[in-house]
């Protein structure tokens, strides 16, 4: 990652599962509720803030198979969040484009968990 310098910078999954999160939230206020989509916004933001909780626990495991542990939980939030989102788009059409954008990042936030957990070799 380089930042507007054009500089290499740390890349921080810390903060991208809480920008991650802030957008989720922000999304999730924007929405018209309605008594299909209430439950289904409050399931989404669960899931979505949850991706950044769980990661940043894994980062303070006191062991291997804790850490393993926490970001595959991590992992399933994001594939649930993807879930959630596609309910989202269907329940509240006016927002598909911007549930598409958010489940984009979900989706590269999941690779990524995924990849964390295959070289991380359980002990």
């Amino acid at each position: 990652m380089t930042n507007a310098s054009g500089e290499q910078r740390p890349y921080d999954l810390e903060e991208r599962t809480a920008t991650f999160g802030e957008a989720a939230i922000d999304f999730a206020m924007s929405l018209k509720r309605s008594p299909v989509a209430s439950p289904l916004i409050s399931q989404f933001v669960r899931s979505a803030t949850s991706v950044g909780a769980n990661y940043c626990e894994a980062d303070d495991a006191e062991s291997k198979k804790d850490f393993r542990h926490k970001i595959a939980i991590s992992r399933k939030e994001a594939r649930e969040t993807k879930h959630w989102l596609r309910m989202i788009a269907r329940a509240c059409p006016e927002s598909k484009e911007n549930a598409r954008h958010l489940w984009q990042e979900t989706k590269e936030l999941h690779l990524i968990l995924s990849k964390i957990l295959r070289n991380t070799k359980p002990n």
